[in-house]
């Protein structure tokens, strides 16, 4: 089989993009509306993923689970799973039987997924609310790409998948704030509150109406009287899977996906250990921090106002994204799409390096910005790229497709990078550690509750946490954990410069065939 005739259905050419201003006016108001259901269905996945690793590190005494890093690991690699791979063949799903009515289903065991998490709090609880959150989310995504891929021309799909992002990353970003005051309540509230987001998906299903509906219905009647032959949707999923173009996409960008997941996974923990994020407040507002209730709720702080909450550093990220990603994408539009997300992979990895180097507060909101641009130039990007390459008919599954890469990546991540925290970066083993080196017996050690042995530390030497702190931070090297991770990303930055060089010599052959 010659290479034109191997991707003989898929367009692997670079289309003209409009000007922004053009493009975000042949947007249509379907385009609108399941942007709109993503922000929503983001406010509430956001709300519990950003602060998941908080609450499993969390002793039970403080209502979390109080389990290992090692245990939150495996739930972590199990969600990754399910949410990533689900999509493989939901996409081809969506495609066959409707995206307003899997979207639909999604919404129903999402909402499962959050009541199990507020019900059960154990172990088995979280990892079963998990499986249920993962699973509707894998049956979600496709139907509402899919949606986006037929809304939108291919000479605007780059501001459109950009300002897609944006806007998602409104939910992402009000999600976390969500939990942030949900959580100084009591951590039930956050998985009742993002139950009760989610619902709201109901709605604009009312006002939802398929684009290409009838396209794919008279595809169904060919297929029903014998004219066309569909082949079983696994078949079918597996025949484009395995087209290289496909398949080397998915092993190059796995280890982007390592590094993109950590940052949720990981450095919220990271931050709430090793960083005293009060200095950021004292910077902006003074010894005292500040009272004002609107401040506290939009930058992400404690009640008293005296330090940002880990959701709240975290949140530069989506913050940024939703305020400044369709300039990215008016940017990024002039460049090959290969180019672009080297460039944004190649940015990531130097914000893990400096997350790596140094604890320091003003650093890390450095880092996460430099990470967010990175994002901004690599993540719209895979769905324009799939989107554009897709066959006829076949939006959603190559949509679906996109998860992959993900999917390899964030499973490895939530399995490892919890593991490799705990290895180099475990606050809760540093100080067991130091309790044993400063007199206290290990039968009285191995009594305190996870997630209780700095505090005991602080109460056994009559030290401060700050002092106790820097003492645990000098003495080990907890900048390793990032930096391994930043090597595994670099690993992905050299694949994607390979594979663009690659893809372009493709993309010639097409044209000259």
């Amino acid at each position: 089989m010659t290479t034109t005739n191997q991707y003989s259905g898929n367009d692997l050419s670079e289309v003209k993009q409009l000007g922004m201003w053009a493009s975000i006016v042949s947007l249509s108001y379907v385009f609108w509306l399941v942007g709109g259901m993503e922000l929503v269905e983001r406010i509430a996945y956001y709300g519990v993923k950003t602060s998941s690793g908080l609450y499993a590190k969390a002793p039970e005494s403080a209502g979390g689970l109080g389990i290992s890093l090692s245990d939150y690991g495996v739930i972590v690699s199990v969600w990754a799973f399910l949410q990533t791979f689900v999509p493989v063949f939901s996409g081809g799903v969506s495609d066959r039987v409707g995206y307003k009515e899997t979207i639909f289903a999604s919404t129903i065991v999402k909402i499962s997924g959050y009541l199990c998490m507020a019900w059960l709090p154990n172990f088995w609880g979280f990892l079963g609310g998990a499986m249920l959150l993962a699973v509707g989310t894998g049956i979600f995504k496709p139907g509402i790409q899919g949606t986006l891929a037929l809304s939108t021309q291919r000479n605007n799909s780059s501001m459109a998948w950009g300002i897609f992002y944006q806007v998602v990353n409104i939910g992402g970003f009000l999600g976390p704030l969500v939990a942030v005051h949900m959580r100084q309540l009591s951590w039930d509230k956050v998985f009742y509150a993002c139950a009760a987001i989610i619902s709201l998906n109901f709605i604009f299903l009312l006002a939802y109406k398929e684009p290409g509906k009838a396209a794919r219905l008279a595809r169904q009647a060919k297929i029903k009287s014998g004219e066309i032959r569909q082949e079983f949707l696994w078949k079918d999923a597996w025949q484009e899977l395995k087209k290289p173009v496909v398949i080397n996409y998915m092993l190059v960008f796995a280890g982007f996906w390592f590094l993109f997941n950590s940052l949720f996974d990981v450095l919220p923990i990271h931050i709430s250990e090793w960083v005293d994020t009060s200095v950021i407040v004292t910077s902006l507002f003074g010894e005292q921090g500040t009272s004002n209730g609107i401040l506290q709720f939009w930058l992400g702080l404690n009640n008293a106002g005296t330090k940002v909450m880990p959701e709240g550093m975290l949140n530069l990220n989506a913050g940024m994204i939703m305020t400044s990603c369709f300039l990215i994408a008016a940017l990024t539009a002039k460049y090959r799409i290969t180019t672009a997300m080297l460039v944004g992979c190649l940015f990531s990895i130097f914000a893990f390096v400096l997350v790596g180097f140094t604890h320091a507060a003003w650093f890390i909101v450095l880092a996460i910005a430099m990470f967010s641009l990175g994002e901004m130039m690599i993540s719209p990007k895979k769905n324009e790229f799939m989107s554009n390459i897709a066959p006829e008919g076949k939006k959603a599954m190559y949509l679906g497709f996109v998860m992959l890469p993900q999917g390899i990546g964030w499973s490895l991540e939530g399995y490892f990078g919890p593991k490799l925290y705990e290895m180099f970066a475990s606050k809760e083993l540093f100080s067991r550690e130091l309790l044993a080196d400063r007199g206290m017996p290990q039968t009285q050690i191995e009594q305190i509750p996870q997630g209780e042995a700095f505090l005991q530390l602080v109460s056994f030497t009559g030290e401060s946490p700050k002092a106790l702190t820097e003492l645990l931070y000098q003495s080990h090297n907890i900048g390793y954990a990032w930096y391994i991770i930043a090597a595994i990303g670099s690993i992905s930055a050299v694949g994607i410069y390979l594979y663009g060089r690659w893809l372009l010599k493709l993309q010639q052959a097409q044209k000259f065939a």
